[in-house]
């Protein structure tokens, strides 16, 4: 469910985007708006899960995992269960990062961080290939990383939101 955002809301969210460490005084500051003000309005955006949580992005390099992986997978059943066992054993492995379900002729996307080559055939030998109802696994090994963010683009957000 959408949540009703007004263009200070969305100024704050830019800014938390690119700042998650500073404080609402410090947020305040930064926007020309009153410490209390600010506070009630990240707390109401915290509340409602607008902003889930305040996290560091680490450089996945700088600590040893030099190998990113986009692995599909297509499963034997698509059955309740089936999916549910498979979503179980992806929440089991720290490797993958992301997990969609998709349309179409794949079922699943992963996305997946390994020291080398030799630790995602590990971790695929070992694990991936062994979930439950897992038919087959296509995976891609990322060359270069052209762009990666985490910030929503909430200027160009859908109709309806303030610019």
């Amino acid at each position: 469910m959408q949540t009703d955002l007004d263009r200070s809301d969305v100024r704050i969210l830019d800014l938390v985007q690119e700042h998650g460490n500073l404080s609402a005084a410090e947020l305040a500051e930064r926007l020309g708006m009153t410490a209390s003000t600010c506070w009630r309005r990240m707390s109401r955006l915290e509340e409602t899960g607008v902003i889930r949580r305040r996290v560091a992005l680490l450089d996945r390099e700088k600590v040893g995992l030099n190998v990113l992986v986009f692995s599909q997978v297509k499963l034997t059943g698509h059955g309740r269960d089936a999916l549910l066992k498979f979503e179980q054993a992806v929440r089991q492995h720290p490797e993958i990062l992301e997990c969609y379900t998709l349309m179409g002729e794949t079922d699943f996307l992963l996305r997946i961080a390994c020291r080398d080559i030799k630790s995602y055939e590990a971790f695929f030998l070992d694990h991936l290939s062994r979930f439950p109802g897992v038919q087959s696994v296509h995976s891609f090994i990322a060359l270069s990383v052209i762009k990666e963010t985490t910030a929503l683009p909430l200027s160009a957000g859908p109709k309806g939101t303030p610019r």
